[in-house]
């Protein structure tokens, strides 16, 4: 009886210790993601071709854009009306390209060498991302979102059962 009670007692105080400790303590780290790198083939002339558009798909004219190696900056050149540009005398290698809010890691590929997943030209997006929430609805759905109000709902669901089985059988209990 004693070692059931005591049982109970850790497993509410499990609870309790689940819902005061800050979620950053329960929830998994900050995941270290590396760049995406899309293959790209060259055009003639070693020739990188690109379009540089917006987060909605839209070209962006007269954005500057800029062609590195590592940290070395190879070219500079800016997007015509439609959003295209182009750097020439390139030879196969890992390219990073950025325009004013967007950059692209690519591996270019000669003609004759590029695998036939790689994209006939680099495509760079230019804004910032956009993360929008998401509300999971109205009323008593609405309050179940909220992690306070969810964990309070659990702790209570372990609490109660305990305190009643724990109340049962003792002489002098309603």
């Amino acid at each position: 009886m004693k070692r059931a009670r005591i049982i109970n007692w850790v497993a509410v105080w499990l609870a309790v210790a689940g819902i005061c400790l800050p979620q950053s303590l329960l929830g998994a780290g900050e995941v270290a993601t590396s760049p995406q790198m899309t293959n790209v083939a060259l055009r003639d002339a070693g020739i990188l071709l690109g379009q540089v558009v917006d987060t909605q798909g839209k070209s962006k004219a007269n954005i500057p854009v800029t062609l590195h190696t590592g940290n070395q900056q190879l070219a500079v050149s800016q997007s015509d009306a439609n959003g295209y540009f182009a750097f020439s005398g390139l030879r196969g290698g890992v390219y990073q390209i950025s325009a004013t809010e967007g950059q692209g890691t690519f591996r270019a590929w000669t003609a004759d060498t590029a695998p036939p997943s790689a994209q006939p030209g680099a495509l760079v997006v230019d804004g910032k991302d956009v993360v929008r929430g998401q509300c999971c609805g109205e009323g008593i759905k609405h309050c179940l979102c909220n992690p306070w109000v969810l964990g309070g709902v659990v702790a209570a669901a372990i609490a109660i059962p305990i305190a009643l089985t724990n109340g049962k059988g003792k002489p002098g209990t309603p």
